[in-house]
């Protein structure tokens, strides 16, 4: 028997480099252990640059989360930023959220306990928000928070931004009546780019810049609120 066992492994690690070679094909095959190939890791220089970049709630178990995982770390700084210690929530609670007229507790640290109840849901509003209505600890409370179900079906118009000199915005809402260039034209500073109407009045939109229309984001008749990105110039 066991010299079977010590047959039957020898042929099949003679075999192995013909099984490698098929899976691998002319991808370069790592030889021993993958680890002794990396570059040392510096953990103090990390744990410094976490801090930096993230504050000085750092643990050694975030540091090794970010050496190991660094692109998923991130997600998850960037998720609890924004939207806090969800670790404290159950996990129906952080899956489905609270039922209307619930009663929860959040505790958020050893003799700091929140009590949430739920009252009401709003109405979806033109930036796919609903207004949350709950007490908090007895008060009466209510925050805007993103309906992401409902702004799968809708359209969001994206926005210009102010310290990027060719992002050309809408200077109010209103209807676009006419545009005057398109992709690819070459226009000069203050060259009407588009006229808007609102309130029965006709705006001009000029060029802020000189240079190429590297994109048009509006067509005739498109409805536009204050903000919302017209073109992009090149310069």
């Amino acid at each position: 028997m066991t010299h079977f066992h010590i047959s039957a492994f020898a042929g099949a690690a003679a075999c192995r480099p013909s099984w490698l070679r098929s899976v691998l094909k002319s991808l370069p095959r790592v030889e021993g252990r993958p680890g002794a190939s990396l570059p040392p890791m510096d953990f103090n220089a990390l744990e410094k640059q976490l801090r930096e970049a993230h504050g000085d709630d750092i643990t050694p178990e975030d540091v090794m989360s970010a050496a190991m995982y660094p692109k998923v770390f991130q997600e998850f700084r960037d998720f609890t930023q924004t939207f806090g210690p969800v670790d404290c929530l159950n996990t129906r609670l952080f899956l489905d959220g609270p039922k209307i007229a619930e009663e929860f507790e959040v505790e958020l640290e050893r003799g700091k306990t929140l009590h949430i109840k739920a009252l009401a849901l709003g109405d979806l509003n033109k930036a796919g928000q609903r207004e949350v209505f709950f007490e908090l600890n007895g008060q009466l409370r209510s925050v805007l928070v993103r309906d992401t179900v409902a702004m799968k079906e809708m359209h969001f118009h994206p926005k210009a931004l102010k310290d990027v000199r060719g992002q050309v915005g809408a200077p109010m809402p209103g209807k676009v009546v006419e545009v005057k260039v398109k992709q690819g034209d070459q226009v000069e500073k203050g060259q009407p780019l588009c006229v808007l109407s609102a309130m029965k009045m006709e705006t001009v939109v000029n060029s802020p810049i000189a240079g190429t229309v590297a994109k048009v984001y509006v067509s005739a008749d498109s409805s536009l609120e204050g903000d919302d990105l017209i073109m992009e110039i090149t310069e």
